[in-house]
């Protein structure tokens, strides 16, 4: 059986867009209620039952979230441009190695707007 597990973790930031036109709103300092959703992608082995143990894709996420959480993003080494497709990727790299089903990364910056990213393997997400 080949599923896909989504986790979904929270933090607040504040972030300003440098690469956006002068007088553009997200290039002023704003904060937002990110989202981050982490997808594995694998196929269940009929002994466990189960894919991966939610608890390992928390223990993985923690040390990033704790990274971003109640910070401005452009003072974290990586995000000097924070936008949320540049998030994406800064997670990716660091989540790779550590789940090695990992499939995508999607960052939510508000209730209608996302970024989804499947890694450069995938094509264009």
């Amino acid at each position: 059986m080949h599923l896909r597990l989504v986790k979904t973790f929270g933090f607040e930031a504040a972030h300003w867009l440098p690469t956006f036109p002068e007088d553009h709103k997200c290039r002023r300092m704003h904060g937002h209620s990110f989202r981050v959703d982490v997808a594995v992608e694998g196929d269940v082995s009929p002994e466990k039952g189960y894919l991966v143990d939610y608890g390992e894709i928390t223990a993985a996420f923690e040390p990033l979230r704790q990274q971003l959480d109640h910070r401005c993003l452009n003072d974290v080494e990586g995000l000097e441009n924070p936008t949320a497709e540049m998030l994406a990727v800064w997670l990716w790299q660091r989540l790779e190695g550590v789940l090695p089903l990992l499939t995508e990364i999607g960052v939510h910056e508000t209730c209608t707007s996302a970024c989804v990213y499947r890694g450069d393997a995938a094509g264009p997400a």
